[in-house]
């Protein structure tokens, strides 16, 4: 799987992730305020969050900073970007344990609730399957599992995904340059349209599947651990 995550080797890349994540996801500071309040319904005030896909842990941070008895583990494949999460998260390095590689190499649990954000869209169908499994498998029944990713939006994803492409580039808009880059992207991401998103979830063992954050191509899902 090392492939799918060569951009998070690239010194440069990690470097201005947490400059550039904000500016390519709308509204990135909300979308992590909703997934702790959406976490918060049923969690305990001292709950344990899995964190899929926590490199950078701008996430962790900011549900440690509204719920400050929460504790955290998370796991990234990307060392480079799991040293920027350790830099992120050093005022909550008391609650936060970050694991380098899969869901594999995850505790088992189970946690009262997890959380995988801008990770699943890098997977290929069978991958994500198993990762929302092995998720599944590792967070206490009736837990909340909140995603967000890349999707695909029918009838024309191109289009949606040039949007985000263009919402992201702040220095000009330049439609010719967005398409390229869309175009690029949805050759090296397996994206899912959002009818099989919410299938994928049902299949892994999710109920009560419901959609709480769409921007362009962007969508997010919040769902139940049956």
């Amino acid at each position: 799987m090392e492939h799918k995550h060569a951009p998070f080797t690239n010194p440069a890349t990690v470097a201005s992730y947490a400059a550039s994540a904000p500016r390519k996801v709308p509204g990135l500071a909300d979308l992590h305020r909703m997934v702790m309040l959406l976490l918060a319904e049923d969690a305990p005030a001292d709950a344990r969050i899995l964190v899929v896909g926590a490199g950078g842990g701008m996430e962790i941070k900011a549900m440690a900073e509204a719920q400050p008895a929460w504790r955290f583990t998370g796991v990234d494949p990307s060392p480079a970007m799991l040293d920027l999460a350790r830099q992120t998260l050093k005022p909550f390095a008391d609650r936060v344990d970050l694991v380098q590689g899969t869901i594999d190499d995850a505790p088992a649990g189970p946690f009262d609730g997890a959380t995988c954000l801008l990770t699943l869209h890098h997977l290929d169908r069978d991958e994500r399957f198993r990762t929302l499994k092995d998720i599944h498998c590792r967070i206490r029944p009736g837990a909340m599992l909140v995603i967000a990713e890349h999707s695909a939006p029918d009838p024309d994803p191109e289009r949606w995904m040039t949007r985000s492409v263009a919402f992201g580039d702040r220095e000009k808009l330049d439609w010719a340059k967005a398409v390229a880059t869309a175009r690029m992207m949805m050759e090296h991401l397996p994206l899912l349209t959002p009818a099989q998103e919410e299938e994928l979830l049902r299949e892994a063992g999710f109920t009560d599947v419901e959609l709480y954050y769409a921007a362009f191509s962007f969508r997010g899902w919040v769902a139940r651990a049956g």
